[in-house]
């Protein structure tokens, strides 16, 4: 749960990196998040509201750790307009999220993993 607050407390950060593990349990408590209010929405309300409220206030925090992702990768955010791309896109996305990212700093700073062990 505290790599899902850190994403949100950082909700509209584009620069510098994230590690895996940041992206993967962020996109974890979303998608649990994001079933529990559809389950809510057709239990309760029988509509769609409360899965788009959600959706629409998590969006930034979502571009944001994907493009930090994706700059530990030694990408630019931009790569994340590849999914515009029907099938093929989406699939090169993911493959992209889940490489490992670049072992020392590169243009986007210093390895995340490196600085929060020796922090």
């Amino acid at each position: 749960m505290n790599w899902f607050v850190e994403v949100v407390k950082k909700y509209a950060v584009f620069s510098g990196r994230a590690r895996r593990k940041e992206y993967w349990m962020y996109t974890l408590f979303y998608m649990i998040f994001a079933v529990v209010a559809s389950i809510v929405d057709l239990a309760v309300l029988g509509s769609q509201i409360l899965s788009l409220v959600m959706a629409l206030g998590l969006l930034l925090p979502s571009l944001g750790v994907t493009v930090r992702r994706l700059h530990d990768t030694g990408r630019s955010g931009w790569w994340i307009l590849i999914a515009l791309i029907p099938l093929v896109g989406g699939i090169v996305l993911l493959v992209f999220l889940c490489l490992d990212g670049e072992a020392g700093a590169n243009k986007h700073g210093e390895n995340p993993k490196f600085v929060q062990a020796h922090a």
